[in-house]
C-alpha cells in the first residue's frame, strides 16, 4: 500500500487533484508571504530606535489602496479560473479518453462493507475491488443505507453513495498495484472498518483472480443478498460466482417505488 497516496498518485486523476492541491498552496502562500513580510518589515522599521515616522494620514495614500486591493482581487480572478478549469478537467461522471474500453463496476454500500458487482462478468465480490490496469475503471454507485462516501486516494476522486441514486466515478491506474479505498462519511460504529482492498492488475492476473471468484460456492440473489445486508463489522473478502442480474438496479429501485424492487429494509447504520 502507498504510505501518502496524495503526494504520490498512482493514477492521471490523482495526479491532476496532486498539481491542484500544490497550485493551490503557491496560490496561499502567495497571500501569506506579504502578510509576514510586511509584519517583519514593521517591527523593524518601527521598533523605539527605528526610523519610522509618525503620519496619522498614511490611510489616505493611493499606494497603499492599490496595494491592499490588487492583491485579494488577483486571488480571486486566480482562483475563479482555476473552478472553472478544473471544475470541468476533473468532473467523476466525465469518461477518461483512452485507446481502451472501460471497465464497469457496480458499488454498493452497506453497514459497514462494499459490495462490487461486475455485471458483464456476473460475479460479486465484497470489499475488494480488481481491474485491468490497462482499462479505464468506470463505476457505478449507489448506498443501501445512510449517506456514504466512496474514494480511493492513490486513484483519485471522492464522491457520495446515496440511497436510490446513482453517482458515477471514472478513474484509471498507470500500472498494476494494490491500493486502499474506503468510506470517508460517518455511517455508525462500525465506520472505521468500512475499508476495502483495491488491485490493479495485469490481463493474465485479472483473468486468474476472475478464475478464482468464478470457482466460489456462494451464489447472490435476492434471498442471499438481504443476509448480507444485515450490519456487520469487519467483514472479510467473500466471493460470489454469480449474481443475480439487475440486481444494483433492484437495490435502488426498492427506494423509488419501481416495480420488481426488493422488500423495503429500513437502514440501520447508527446502531
Amino acid at each position: 500500500m502507498q504510505s501518502s497516496p496524495i503526494l504520490y498518485p498512482k493514477g492521471p486523476v490523482s495526479e491532476t487533484e496532486r498539481d491542484l492541491l500544490l497550485l493551490a498552496t503557491a496560490i496561499m502562500l502567495f497571500t501569506l508571504l506579504p502578510v509576514y513580510l510586511i509584519t517583519f518589515w514593521s517591527c523593524w522599521r518601527y521598533r523605539a530606535k527605528g526610523k519610522g515616522a509618525y503620519q496619522p494620514d498614511w490611510h489616505k495614500s493611493i499606494f497603499v489602496e492599490v496595494f491592499i486591493w490588487a492583491g485579494p482581487l488577483v486571488i480571486v480572478v486566480a482562483i475563479s479560473i482555476l473552478v472553472v478549469i478544473y471544475t470541468y478537467r476533473l468532473d467523476p461522471y466525465k469518461p477518461l479518453v483512452t485507446g481502451e474500453k472501460a471497465f464497469r463496476v457496480q458499488a454498493i454500500a452497506q453497514n459497514w462493507k462494499w459490495l462490487f458487482i461486475y455485471p458483464d462478468q456476473q460475479v460479486a465480490v465484497v470489499n475488494e475491488l480488481a481491474f485491468p490496469s490497462e482499462r479505464p475503471l468506470n463505476i457505478e454507485i449507489t448506498s443501501d443505507t445512510v449517506m456514504t462516501s466512496f474514494i480511493i486516494p492513490a486513484l483519485g476522486g471522492q464522491i457520495y453513495a446515496m440511497a436510490g441514486m446513482t453517482t458515477y466515478l471514472n478513474l484509471r491506474a498507470y500500472e498494476p498495484g494494490r491500493f486502499s479505498g474506503r468510506n470517508t462519511q460517518f455511517s455508525g460504529r462500525g465506520f472505521p472498518h468500512m475499508v476495502f482492498e483495491v488491485q490493479s492488475l495485469s490481463e493474465g492476473d485479472f483473468s486468474q483472480w476472475l478464475d478464482k471468484v468464478k470457482k466460489a460456492n456462494k451464489r447472490l440473489d435476492s434471498i442471499s443478498y438481504q443476509k448480507l445486508l444485515k450490519p456487520e463489522r469487519k467483514h472479510p473478502v467473500e466471493y460470489y460466482s454469480w449474481v443475480e442480474p439487475e440486481l444494483f438496479r433492484q437495490i435502488i429501485a426498492k427506494y423509488t417505488g419501481a416495480s420488481g424492487a426488493l422488500p423495503l429494509q429500513k437502514p440501520r447504520s447508527l446502531e
